[in-house]
């Protein structure tokens, strides 16, 4: 709080009002104190505070620390429905590996100051921006969470499975959570292949974990593979990708692929995907995304208007980019 100093003491209660509220809000005095030193009631103290306030003879001043774009943030979050926006300042310079590390640093200190104890978290499996996120993330002194689930098949071939078993087990353990896996691939041969696998008791169980979510960490996806999931085994071929990019696919989340508008690409490549439905995911109340980059606005901006996430984590960049957007 601030006192103005300008004010025109106009008459004898204008000045008493700038009295009171210079004694508490910049002096420090206690109501019951200004009450004895003015001989009024502590009642009346406090109704001449209220008053100093309606007057605008005090003002409320929120000053924003370096690095905060909070207006950013909520033009963001005006624009797309967003329960909240969380803009990460990145220097303009920094490659994409120094991109990857601050958003994810960003994401880390959200997610530390957000959590309640009780969530149960879906992580998808091969973002390396999660996986930026989790290599960064602080011990939790208390139980953070009760389990963290993997929300996409997190099997892979021998050199990529461990960043899979990475960014569940860490993240379960920095949280104090159970961590629940997938115990099959993200994507199959074909769909009875899938089908097989979910009717799987343990996959029914897994199934069962994904309704009850309350939170989810996600990564937003390009079509174009990352490195570490290309190696993995779980990405789509350069056909198929192709046949996606021609239904106006410009993202996914968990393998669940959309177009430009959010709409969902549905079809014979989505009938073999082992992830979290989509009508599941949706029904989860927080889902967080995080992602960043100039090769990964169209997916965001797709993520966004489609409604998949009602929080999002990103650079500086490309937030500024979104807000620009029609």
């Amino acid at each position: 709080m601030s006192v103005n100093r300008y004010a025109r003491p106009l008459d004898g209660q204008v000045r008493l009002l700038t009295k009171v509220a210079r004694m508490y809000h910049e002096r420090g005095v206690r109501q019951a104190e200004i009450a004895a030193a003015l001989n009024i009631s502590q009642a009346k103290v406090s109704r001449l505070l209220k008053r100093a306030e309606a007057a605008g003879i005090v003002r409320t001043i929120v000053t924003v620390a370096p690095g905060v774009h909070a207006e950013l943030e909520e033009r963001l979050e005006e624009k797309y429905a967003l329960a909240e926006a969380v803009v990460v300042d990145v220097d303009p310079d920094a490659d994409a590996a120094e991109l990857l590390a601050s958003i994810g640093a960003g994401a880390a200190a959200y997610l530390e100051a957000t959590l309640s104890g009780g969530d149960r978290i879906g992580v998808s499996s091969w973002s390396q921006t999660v996986l930026a996120m989790v290599d960064r993330m602080r011990p939790s002194t208390v139980r953070a969470a009760t389990e963290v689930v993997q929300l996409l098949g997190g099997v892979g071939a021998p050199e990529a499975q461990s960043h899979s078993n990475r960014i569940l087990g860490e993240l379960a353990r920095m949280l104090g959570a159970e961590p629940v896996y997938v115990q099959a691939p993200g994507v199959v041969a074909d769909p009875v292949i899938r089908d097989s696998l979910l009717a799987d008791p343990s996959m029914q169980e897994v199934a069962r974990h994904w309704r009850d979510l309350t939170m989810a960490i996600m990564g937003i996806g390009s079509i174009e593979p990352s490195n570490v999931l290309a190696t993995s085994g779980n990405a789509f071929p350069a056909d198929e990708r192709a046949v996606l990019l021609r239904d106006g696919a410009v993202g996914d989340i968990c393998h669940r692929i959309f177009r430009a508008d959010g709409s969902p690409v549905h079809g014979q490549i989505d009938d073999r995907i082992i992830a979290i439905p989509v009508e599941d995911l949706r029904r989860i109340p927080r889902r967080v995304g995080i992602a960043g980059g100039e090769g990964k606005r169209d997916a965001i901006l797709g993520a966004l208007r489609g409604g998949w996430v009602t929080t999002l984590v990103t650079d500086l960049r490309t937030a500024e980019h979104l807000a620009e957007r029609d």
